[in-house]
């Protein structure tokens, strides 16, 4: 069980990585490619062409951790692939993690559109 405060941003890049990329490829990753700061405080979270594996990169205010998460068996629940990221909250990442294909089910209502003034 991994767990993170409620105040903490977690991102999941959607599309798939090669896993063999380590830290330095993974900062790079979230500077260039998800527009984010790796400083920041926030997690990522990356996974794997076969859905079996998943890392999680995170500034802890000392260093950057990467943690590394291989199931046993099966896959993890992810949704279709697309460009960019999703935002996660620390109740779905647990679940995430713990290989719960629950934690689809607690995604919020996507925001409704600014309505447009004439």
């Amino acid at each position: 069980m991994i767990s993170f405060g409620p105040q903490v941003r977690i991102f999941v890049a959607t599309q798939p990585i090669d896993f063999r990329t380590g830290v330095h490829g993974l900062v790079a990753l979230v500077a260039q490619g998800l527009q984010a700061d790796p400083y920041g405080g926030d997690v990522f979270v990356f996974r794997s062409k076969r859905a079996d594996r998943l890392k999680l990169l995170a500034f802890d205010g000392t260093g950057i951790v990467l943690t590394t998460k291989w199931l046993e068996e099966g896959k993890f629940v992810w949704p279709p692939v697309q460009a960019g990221a999703m935002r996660l909250t620390a109740t779905q990442l647990a679940m995430l993690f713990d290989g719960l294909g629950e934690w689809l089910r607690l995604a919020p209502p996507p925001p409704k559109p600014a309505p447009k003034f004439a």
